[in-house]
């Protein structure tokens, strides 16, 4: 358990790092041992526990809270920008490393944008078109910067179905993400996992950039948890939890899966991003197939119990037994990411693409058992 006087312990050791400049100190160390992503992800770390107070302050003070309801399960108002401790301490970590390809600046002005729509939402609200509008803006941004799908351009119209194709990718991913923030320190707990999983593919392939950026994320999610934790002191918001998913989106589009084999290429940040493309997926068609919903504003309103988590917890499983089985989960898939980069033959490979098909079919069942008993 972290105590009280955590955060301003974890300020200190930020202040600590950013004074330790080169030619000396903890920051030319890590240069020199190959250890840079540590030291950025202990710079979000300390920011965030140092913003996520701040955060709640400002929260109650400008009315920023999210209001029990009988779909809600708190009992008491919750400040809900959370968003701006992630943000904040991401870009600090970012900016701190000073390494910027364009790509890299397009990731930075997509996520401004994705994290200033959803506090304004989570402050006052926004319209369903409003929001769509901006997160498919912020998608246009990122591929305006170089950062889109490997589509064959050689193709006719290849560079315009690259650039829709990752638009497409980009804002899935952000609601995907959006979607899971259903309960206490589910979307920030995934958001641990899957930038660490990228940060060590991308080290172990030498892709730094990719790493720098995770590792940023990594910490910023693993600080927010303190107090995000059930029962959550604060929670994400839409400003957290799209950020979270459009900077993960960005890292699948930004990291280099190529290999000889294209299924290994495809199915690397799939599996990485496993669990939140399955739920998106599945409930989407669910509730297409059922009426619930018959166009794209009714698909980015719908606030059904009838997620992932949520038939977990119908199950019996407890709020922390259900962020735990979700992250296990997803860890198992994302090793799977891991190990199959580095199979020598079709035949491991394909086999290890039939295993994770076979964690997604039990997935399936899990939703099925938990339907009869989801109310939406």
């Amino acid at each position: 358990m972290i105590r009280k006087g955590s955060g301003v312990f974890f300020f200190l050791i930020l202040l600590a790092l950013l004074v330790l400049l080169p030619p000396g100190g903890f920051s030319s160390w890590t240069w020199t041992e190959g250890l840079r992503w540590l030291y950025l992800f202990l710079i979000s770390l300390s920011a965030v526990l140092l913003f996520t107070p701040a955060a709640i302050w400002l929260g109650v003070k400008i009315g920023a809270m999210d209001i029990p309801s009988q779909r809600k399960m708190h009992s008491a108002p919750v400040p809900r920008i959370g968003g701006l401790a992630i943000y904040l301490a991401f870009m600090a970590a970012t900016l701190r490393n000073l390494q910027f390809s364009r790509e890299v600046y397009g990731i930075l002005i997509g996520g401004t944008i994705i994290f200033l729509v959803g506090f304004v939402d989570d402050w006052k609200g926004l319209g369903a078109r409003t929001r769509l509008f901006w997160q498919t803006a912020a998608a246009l941004a990122v591929t305006f910067f170089g950062l889109h799908l490997s589509f064959p351009l050689n193709l006719p119209f290849g560079l315009a179905i690259s650039i829709a194709l990752s638009v497409i990718w980009l804002v899935g991913i952000i609601n995907a993400f959006n979607f899971m923030d259903g309960i206490d320190g589910l979307a920030s707990s995934m958001g641990v996992i899957c930038a660490l999983l990228f940060l060590g593919i991308g080290w172990n392939s030498s892709q730094y950039p990719l790493s720098f950026i995770s590792a940023a994320l990594a910490g910023a999610c693993a600080g927010f948890l303190r107090l995000n934790w059930r029962p959550a002191k604060i929670f994400l918001g839409d400003s957290g939890s799209t950020f979270i998913g459009f900077i993960l989106g960005c890292l699948a589009l930004y990291g280099s899966w190529g290999t000889d084999n294209p299924a290994i290429s495809l199915s690397t940040p799939l599996l990485v991003l496993g669990v939140p493309v399955f739920d998106i997926i599945y409930t989407t068609i669910s509730r297409v197939k059922n009426g619930s919903v018959v166009s794209l504003r009714q698909w980015l309103e719908y606030t059904g119990k009838d997620h992932f988590h949520h038939r977990l917890i119908k199950l019996g499983l407890s709020v922390e037994q259900t962020v735990g089985f979700i992250v296990l989960l997803n860890i198992c898939l994302g090793l799977g990411a891991w190990t199959i980069r580095h199979t020598a033959s079709y035949f491991g490979t394909w086999l290890l693409l039939a295993q994770s098909v076979l964690i997604f079919l039990v997935v399936v069942v899990l939703m099925l058992l938990g339907r009869e008993k989801t109310v939406s």
